[in-house]
């Protein structure tokens, strides 16, 4: 089982802000977290495969759109 750390080691692993996690967390959009009475939690192997879903080979595999 993994250790688990807190969200604000997990903001700090995505170089973004804990308050930036917090709204992704509620929005639905951040790596897989755990709750713990009040405290948010995450596995770090949660974290990497979060990293890795977010990334493309290319602008397109995202649906980017040049204008035309």
């Amino acid at each position: 089982m993994d250790h688990l750390i807190s969200a604000e080691q997990a903001a700090s692993i995505l170089n973004i802000s804990p308050s930036t996690l917090a709204k992704m967390r509620l929005s639905g959009v951040s790596p897989r977290s755990i709750k713990l009475g009040r405290r948010v939690a995450y596995r770090p192997s949660d974290l990497e495969a979060w990293i890795e879903a977010q990334s493309f080979q290319s602008t397109s595999e995202y649906g980017c759109k040049g204008s035309a």
